[in-house]
């Protein structure tokens, strides 16, 4: 039940962040401070569920769609922004309806994404959807991305120096390229133990 209301907060969270953003600049500072805190929070509700011992099948599925929330909004605001191009938010999105369409057939079949009931039959899929190294690593890059994706606004929102706000503008791509990378990397596993799901 805690770990389920961490991840409403976040979801509520996110929007306000969004929402806010642009307003005046030492407002921004701290809404990127913000972004740390949501994209933190995704570990904590996973650790708290785990602890408390209230982990549930409900509650890895609203994780789940909580993350997906949170990372398309935050993609799209980015790009709408013009900070990354379009390509970027539409293949996080189509990965997404992808995958969550294929652990929604092995969910109707018992199984979860995650734990002791895993949709994933193989040790390499386990290791790159659900092991800690994985998911720490897409986290971590996830986490630079959208930290960096945020200073840079909060930079051309001041308004100074726009000749170096093209350098800052190129790396945005170049990091979220990465971890958009680390996202169609984590959802092939899915795609090949998923699949008979789908087929029965």
């Amino acid at each position: 039940m805690v770990a389920n209301l961490i991840t409403l907060f976040r979801l509520i969270l996110v929007f306000i962040v969004i929402s806010l953003f642009g307003q005046h600049v030492y407002l921004d500072v701290l809404l990127v401070v913000m972004i740390g805190v949501i994209l933190f929070l995704d570990a904590v509700d996973g650790y708290v569920a785990r602890k408390l011992n209230q982990t549930s099948d409900f509650g890895a599925l609203f994780d789940i769609v909580g993350d997906r929330i949170v990372e398309c909004i935050f993609w799209v605001y980015f790009a709408v922004v013009g900070l990354i191009p379009f390509w970027i938010p539409a293949i996080v999105i189509a990965r997404g309806f992808f995958t969550d369409g294929l652990r929604s057939a092995a969910f109707a079949d018992g199984k979860t994404a995650f734990g002791k009931k895993t949709m994933m039959s193989s040790a390499w899929t386990r290791a790159l959807t659900s092991s800690r190294a994985s998911r720490s690593i897409y986290g971590i890059a996830k986490t630079l991305a959208f930290l960096y994706l945020g200073g840079v606004l909060t930079f051309k929102n001041f308004g100074a120096y726009p000749e170096f706000v093209v350098g800052l503008e190129l790396a945005c791509v170049i990091i979220s390229s990465v971890a958009v990378a680390m996202c169609l990397i984590r959802g092939l596993p899915v795609l090949v133990d998923g699949w008979k799901y789908v087929k029965s």
